[in-house]
């Protein structure tokens, strides 16, 4: 057969095969748990390359609690990659959740490849689905029901976001299977960032959800984080069509200006997952509530859907602000635990078995401390004001510029730090940075890169 008569059928072959790796957008419709687990198998036996599908748990009734992991490299963790996540259906009767998660995930698995602005977001970032935390409350849960609570609770009527952990009073609530699938999943991954989707009310809700020393009133009760918190959650709600005009829902007397709140000055909650995940975990989450009905008709998913995509979007990029890095030992082995703060911020935050570390951070300077036992503590100033421009070198350290975001973005670092042991000396690096002695303590600073993230007001338009 003659090459030419091979050619169409190559074609053919090729074509076929394009077809072949794509899903059909998921009606908007609330879909059944049934549903929901064919769709995510078939999502990740369509997408193998960039998709992982795993339970974490069980609920009461026994039902999985399936996470769909979608990245590059979507089965394992890569060094420094930072790792987010989306927990949806928490309260069991707020449906939009599980429907805004269904409709994101066909989004960005479709578009991989395709749209550069989610194919970077996939390249530099693993993001975790858990669609549904509540199957069995779903499973009882009626519709339409914009204001009530059956199905809100799991099987055994526990309320889930009130099952956790709690940083300010004891919570002596029992833990459930689904609460403690979660803190495991946690243990198991450095999650950076994170969002949990309820219903009922549309606006952004940031820590603490709780007082010190057991208080029942309400009051602004401030993180150590929360001029993060509230560039996060204003983040959301910009890009939401109506959230941050502050009252979307007509029913409702509450005034959130620019469409966020925090936790405790709305109400107060004792064991909520939000805190934890902050205070426990080391990992920054929003409460997003998304719809001023908890299970709406059918015909209302796909409005709350085109209100709230680019702010799920959005979001997620900004687990790249802030500075991340290695702590090392002199021989360059990773350092497992050590303490990585930010002078003036509690909640200090840990290395993984990798030595890793991320803080989200706005622009400013700051001072970086890290300790670790058996190794002399150091302190690092870093200055992550807005600039802009290409690779610059001077008397202090070499900056390489990468352009991992959009031109116009601000910047910021990635250190990889080596810490001398405390009884030895301090060994400068003969090839690469700097070696500096900060308060008579020794610092070897190996490297900084400056990498590009995404603005607020600098985002690359969505592809339609």
């Amino acid at each position: 057969m003659k090459m030419s008569m091979l050619f169409p059928l190559v074609l053919l072959i090729l074509g076929s095969y394009k077809l072949a790796a794509a899903t059909v957008r998921p009606e908007f419709i609330v879909h059944n748990e049934q549903w929901l687990i064919d769709y995510l198998d078939d999502v990740s036996a369509t997408y193998p390359h960039i998709t992982h599908l795993y339970s974490i748990g069980k609920s009461v009734n026994g039902n999985d609690l399936w996470v769909l992991a979608i990245g590059e490299s979507p089965t394992e963790h890569i060094l420094l990659r930072p790792e987010v996540k989306y927990v949806g259906n928490i309260h069991g009767n707020e449906v939009v959740s599980r429907e805004l998660l269904i409709q994101l995930i066909h989004y960005l698995v479709d578009g991989y490849g395709q749209n550069k602005t989610i194919t970077r977001l996939l390249n530099t970032t693993r993001i975790h689905f858990l669609v549904s935390m509540n199957p069995d409350g779903f499973a009882v849960a009626t519709q339409p029901d914009c204001m009530g609570i059956r199905g809100r609770a799991n099987a055994r009527h526990y309320d889930l976001n009130r099952n956790f952990p709690d940083y300010f009073v004891t919570n002596l609530v029992e833990l459930q299977p689904e609460s403690r699938a979660v803190i495991n999943w946690l243990k198991s991954l450095q999650f950076i960032l994170s969002g949990t989707l309820h219903g009922g009310v549309m606006v952004v809700n940031y820590p603490y959800d709780n007082l010190p020393g057991g208080r029942i009133s309400r009051a602004y009760s401030r993180s150590p984080d929360d001029d993060v918190f509230i560039h996060l959650a204003k983040t959301y709600s910009y890009a939401h069509s109506t959230m941050h005009y502050g009252h979307p829902c007509p029913r409702d007397d509450d005034f959130f200006p620019d469409g966020i709140v925090n936790g405790a000055a709305w109400y107060l909650v004792s064991g909520s997952m939000q805190d934890y995940n902050y205070i426990f975990a080391g990992c920054m989450d929003l409460t997003l509530e998304v719809s001023c009905c908890k299970y709406p008709a059918d015909d209302q998913i796909e409005s709350h859907w085109n209100d709230n995509k680019d702010s799920l979007f959005r979001l997620l990029t900004q687990v790249h602000l802030g500075v991340k890095g290695i702590v090392l030992t002199p021989d360059r082995q990773p350092i497992f635990n050590a303490s990585v703060n930010i002078a003036g911020r509690a909640h200090g935050h840990r290395t993984t078995r990798l030595g890793e570390f991320w803080r989200i951070l706005l622009p400013g300077t700051y001072t970086l401390e890290v300790t670790a036992y058996g190794y002399k503590s150091v302190s690092y100033s870093l200055d992550l004001t807005a600039k802009t421009g290409k690779s610059t070198e001077d008397s202090d350290v070499k900056r390489t510029d990468i352009s991992v975001w959009p031109d116009n973005a601000q910047n910021i670092a990635l250190l990889e730090i080596t810490l001398m042991e405390s009884t030895g000396e301090a060994v400068a690096s003969k090839d690469r940075g700097l070696s500096s002695s900060v308060a008579g303590q020794s610092l070897n600073v190996c490297l900084i890169i400056c990498c590009f993230l995404w603005s607020s007001n600098s985002m690359p338009p969505l592809a339609k």
